[in-house]
């Protein structure tokens, strides 16, 4: 979680913190996405602005295409990168398949076990807020599918609520996109996926996939698609017209309080920032009364 901070408002601070990445796209050798995009300094400088927040985060989640192509260097490379972190963070990784990454790859490289084909899922349980790992991958296509054997497996494990409830982590998220041609690599028969979760303790959707930040609700369940680390749709421009742009690189911040779950996006940008707000600030604010720190902060300048 983040570090203890004084309670200025009416909220409680956060119970859990999420860091959530997505579509890293790493290539072996550090090769460019396209000739164009330098996915590995791209991501480097991505973990560089995470770790530059000084959290103690109880997850970092990376929602699917890891790599582009599913190399096992690629993979590796990925884990020597965002492990340290992690690390530091004091928080698990919970690495999430998509469409552009290869499971029997992802699992030798990534997860230290069998370079099978079977789904790339799996359950942690962050101090009663349990994370959920869902492989909507489809093995050759990249389209978005969850088959019943894994919606089975879903079900069996919401059947019991956790203490802070749950949040799902995805590849392609249930949601629409304004993008033309966006339609034929959605997840399909979402029906199904909106069964097993409809009135369940699931709280949040993480996803990625569409490589800009998006939000919506799914089945009753909030839903926050982070951007890609890699590069961004340039949503400034006509729908027909989007492409992908070297700019607009996010992630997400994810706050989980009793009642409500955040997701803040946070830019990855070089730019000038104000100093007014500081440690020093805030400890002053917090030494003074209420009433003190209304009339301090509160009048207009």
């Amino acid at each position: 979680m983040d570090a203890a901070s004084p309670r200025f408002g009416q909220y409680e601070p956060a119970r859990r913190t999420l860091v959530h990445l997505s579509d890293t796209h790493l290539l072996a050798g550090g090769r460019r996405l396209g000739g164009r995009y330098d996915t590995t300094e791209n991501l480097r400088r991505t973990l560089e602005a995470v770790d530059a927040l000084e959290l103690r985060a109880d997850a970092l989640v990376v929602t699917g295409d890891l790599t582009d192509l599913g190399e096992p260097e690629a993979y590796r490379a990925l884990r020597r990168a965002v492990e340290p972190l992690a690390e530091r963070m004091g928080a698990p990784v919970a690495w999430v398949a998509g469409n552009h990454d290869e499971r029997p790859a992802l699992r030798s490289a990534l997860l230290d076990g069998d370079a099978t084909l079977a789904p790339v899922t799996g359950v942690w349980d962050l101090a009663g807020l349990r994370l959920i790992a869902l492989d909507t991958t489809v093995p050759g296509w990249h389209h978005g599918e969850l088959d019943e054997a894994q919606l089975d497996w879903l079900r069996q494990i919401l059947a019991e609520p956790a203490p802070l409830g749950t949040i799902l982590a995805m590849h392609h998220p249930p949601l629409p996109s304004h993008i033309p041609l966006f339609d034929i690599l959605e997840l399909r028969d979402q029906h199904r996926f909106a069964a097993v979760i409809a009135g369940t303790d699931v709280r949040a959707i993480l996803a990625g996939h569409l490589h800009y930040s998006t939000s919506g609700s799914f089945a009753g369940v909030p839903v926050s698609v982070a951007s890609a680390t890699c590069y961004a749709m340039n949503l400034a421009r006509p729908a027909q017209e989007v492409n992908g742009m070297d700019a607009g690189q996010a992630f997400q911040l994810v706050h989980v309080y009793d009642d409500t779950i955040t997701h803040s996006t946070v830019p990855v940008v070089d730019a000038a920032t104000g100093d007014y707000f500081s440690a020093e600030w805030v400890a002053r604010m917090a030494a003074l009364t209420p009433q003190e720190r209304l009339e301090e902060f509160s009048r207009k300048r």
